[in-house]
């Protein structure tokens, strides 16, 4: 006993010791996490002092010196002497500060999640190989690599993360590689091109062919075309109707025989109507500069750290500002001297599926245009941490990729199976051009010569000069397709059913210095009826844009502060619509739901952060869509299927108060009125949020039951990211924040004939991926206000200004 006391001390201090010291699961080892040395207290940072302060860097690989001067936002402007040095230090400096947010974010990309936290990222790693994710990317990398200054552009950012990677230790490691207990790994141009490739799965794969081919099944196509009309009721497009065409079109293919009409016991989610952006321009003859000014606000995923990275990056040809996007070249988004440029997501269908009749169980062979083809099979090897590897098989037809055989259960999927997948996002493209082009354009001629280079994700690049112009071109690669190709899950053996090639790229949707004296674009239909290609049956709901035409058709002398104004607009065009039809059929109130009525009559339509009204409006489209759809079209789990849209809804009301849609087909012995829903969905609504947040009153309010929130990458992550953070706006309001969605970057840019353009801008976030830097969330309150920061462009590195913190030099 005498000798177990001796050593019982140090049989504890071995397990304490062996413990802290060993992964437990996913978890990393505490005594490495905790070390005073390396683990998380070395990540905080010292708030940055007043004074200036400079620093001498060397990085292999460069040619010249390069200056590097921060701004009070942690903003770098980058002073190179030539290309390779300026893309090296671009890939040197946005690792320094988003090393981790990079590499996680293509990890993610690839299907490579699972390397770092086990077999429960299996599911999710085999989905994104079995879409194309890495298939893609490695065709966009053949496309970028022909352009040679793309390619030296690319391969010296490359070099640059690589360069920021060597010089790390354990003591320096970013924080989430010491919570997850990993270190970075090389960097290649292929990450760059995966990082490039996830933006089409985050904005162009939403589909919904397979829940309409459900719903053609079950209600046949007059329903289908009927309650899911190829145009909405109310519309401002993005090309102003009349616009003249300025091509002669090509002859349309003939359609296919017909849709394949087969439904799927698989779920699949539909395209968030919530996520979109914003973008307009504004001609001299209305601002009272007499310059154009334009404006963007892309709407992605709330996220920290920031989706975005700001720089200014100034080498001989030239000196570009605005956000670019952690793990590629150039800037995406912003402005130089002689224009400016903004993004939206175009939303067109560039997606279809393919039915695929396989000859026999080996799928070596499928039929096609009478014959059997033969298949091509794609080996992804996945990497398990604390398993064994894993090998997966994907089938390849010449449509592309069969995602998920016929027996098999998708995750989390927008996919019907047994289908093959025919996609933009899967074929060669060159994005990297089309920034480098652009960052460098002087004129509209330039920016239309640049854009040529992007593929996808399709998007609305809006355009203003200091020459006086304005334009927006509805920028993508199109397929050439019949009318309504795609709206409904396709049969892979009919050949007539395959694409037929490309709309030609001057006829994409596009329009320039119009009469009404501004271009806009908020996600909704690019065109009127009659443009005269098929670009898709669906996109995003109406409300934004013909909020933000008819405020800027009534603008003049507009300002700076006009636009940010715009941005941050919150009235809700949609209850201005829908209240005066709804409330006169909300009869025989109690006195809770007279109560909510009464805040409803009063309001003032703005969806404010503080406002009652907003929050019982929104709830109640919410519930009035479930009462009227739901027991027709979500009530069969094995077959799901959209429910119309809002805008068919008031449709519906306004035309067809006896529509066979308003009884609910779960009462048998009633038959509903469209009163009776209405009412119905009203006290439900009121019940709903007396249930969430109690009595009508101060909890109520709409940034309280709305709760945005900026969430670190890692879910749940909740002492990472900022949460409930009091804001107004919604996802069809101009100012497009829901609870995890939002405007990612606000800019407003005037230009001016002096080549110092006014410009303003801010993200919610900051410059540190560090949560342990002051500038990891710095501007979050000043996002959620509406204001704008002022943005630094300078000429020249000496330039005089008061707003240089930092100054750093970066030698060889």
């Amino acid at each position: 006993m005498r000798q177990f006391k001796s050593f019982f001390p140090l049989i504890v201090t071995l397990i304490w010791t062996y413990a802290l010291h060993t992964n437990w699961g996913t978890l990393p080892p505490m005594g490495k996490l905790l070390s005073p040395f390396h683990g998380f207290w070395v990540n905080a940072e010292k708030a940055d002092a007043s004074e200036q302060t400079e620093e001498n860097l060397q990085i292999p690989g460069l040619l010249e010196p390069v200056q590097v001067l921060y701004d009070e936002m942690a903003i770098p402007h980058v002073f190179a002497k030539n290309d390779h040095d300026l893309y090296l230090a671009q890939g040197y400096l946005t690792a320094k500060d988003r090393l981790w947010q990079m590499e996680f974010q293509t990890h993610f990309a690839g299907g490579r999640i699972s390397e770092i936290v086990g077999s429960k990222g299996m599911a999710s790693d085999q989905f994104q190989r079995r879409m194309g994710a890495v298939y893609g990317a490695e065709q966009s990398l053949k496309g970028m690599v022909e352009d040679p200054l793309a390619k030296a552009s690319l391969e010296a950012y490359t070099d640059g993360v690589n360069a920021y990677i060597e010089s790390l230790n354990d003591r320096t490691l970013p924080l989430e590689y010491k919570l997850l207990n990993y270190r970075p790994e090389k960097w290649e141009p292929l990450k760059s091109a995966l990082f490039l490739k996830n933006m089409s799965f985050v904005l162009a794969s939403g589909t919904d062919d397979l829940k309409m081919t459900n719903i053609l099944r079950k209600y046949g196509r007059e329903v289908a075309e009927h309650l899911f009309p190829n145009y909405p009721f109310e519309e401002s497009p993005i090309i102003p109707e009349g616009t003249p065409l300025d091509f002669k079109p090509l002859p349309i293919p003939a359609a296919p025989a017909d849709f394949i009409g087969l439904g799927s016991t698989m779920r699949t989610p539909e395209k968030d109507p919530n996520t979109g952006s914003n973008n307009w321009a504004v001609a001299g003859n209305k601002t009272i500069s007499g310059m154009p000014i334009l404006a963007n606000d892309p709407h992605l995923t709330l996220s920290l750290p920031s989706i975005w990275y700001q720089m200014q990056l100034v080498a001989p040809g030239i000196n570009v500002y605005g956000s670019t996007m952690p793990g590629s070249p150039n800037v995406i988004a912003g402005f130089n001297k002689n224009i400016a440029w903004g993004v939206t997501n175009v939303g067109s269908d560039v997606m279809d599926w393919y039915q695929i009749k396989f000859k026999d169980a080996s799928k070596r062979e499928y039929w096609h245009d009478g014959k059997w083809k033969k298949t091509t099979m794609r080996i992804e090897r996945f990497k398990v941490r604390g398993e064994d590897d894993f090998v997966d098989t994907v089938f390849f037809t010449h449509h592309g990729p069969v995602v998920y055989l016929s027996h098999e259960k998708p995750f989390r999927s927008n996919i019907p199976v047994g289908h093959a997948l025919k996609w933009i996002a899967l074929e060669k493209s060159s994005e990297v051009s089309a920034f480098y082009q652009l960052n460098r354009a002087a004129n509209y001629e330039e920016y239309k010569a640049a854009i040529t280079h992007f593929s996808a994700p399709a998007q609305n690049f809006v355009f203003a000069s200091n020459q006086g112009d304005i334009a927006l071109w509805v920028n993508g690669k199109f397929p050439l397709k019949s009318n309504l190709q795609g709206k409904y899950l396709l049969d892979g053996t009919d050949p007539a059913a395959d694409w037929k090639g490309y709309i030609p790229h001057d006829h994409d949707p596009h329009v320039k210095n119009p009469p009404r004296g501004f271009v806009s674009s908020a996600n909704q239909f690019s065109v009127d009826k009659s443009y005269p290609y098929y670009l898709g049956w669906q996109f995003a709901p109406s409300e934004r844009g013909r909020r933000i035409n008819e405020r800027l058709t009534a603008m003049s002398k507009a300002t700076v502060d006009s636009l940010r104004g715009l941005q941050n607009d919150n009235f809700n065009i949609r209850a201005r619509r829908l209240l005066p039809l709804l409330l006169p059929l909300v009869s025989n109130p109690n006195p809770q739901m007279a109560a909510a009525l009464d805040v409803l009559k009063k309001w003032d339509l703005q969806n404010s952060k503080e406002s009652i009204g907003a929050t019982i409006f929104e709830n109640w489209v919410i519930l009035l869509q479930s009462s009227l759809w739901d027991d027709e079209f979500n009530a069969d789990e094995k077959a799901p299927m959209n429910i119309p849209t809002v805008d068919r809804t008031l449709k519906l009301i306004i035309e067809e108060p006896t529509a066979i849609w308003w009884d609910n087909v779960k009462t048998k012995n009633k038959k509903e009125s469209m009163a009776d829903i209405i009412r119905t969905s009203f006290q439900a609504n009121i019940d709903s949020l007396t249930k969430l947040h109690g009595p009508l009153g101060a909890d109520w309010v709409w940034y309280k039951h709305k709760q945005t929130g900026v969430r670190h990458l890692i879910p749940g992550m909740d002492a990472l990211s900022r949460l409930n953070i009091p804001i107004g706006g919604g996802g069809s309001i101009v100012n497009a924040s829901t609870t995890k969605t939002g405007p990612s970057w606000r800019l407003v840019v005037e230009l001016s004939k002096s080549g110092n353009p006014n410009a303003y801008g801010v993200y919610p976030g900051g410059q540190s991926g560090n949560p342990g830097s002051s500038h990891y969330d710095d501007l979050i309150d000043t996002w959620a206000k509406g204001e704008l920061r002022p943005l630094l462009f300078l000429n020249q590195p000496d330039q005089k200004t008061n707003r240089i913190r930092k100054k750093m030099i970066l030698t060889k």
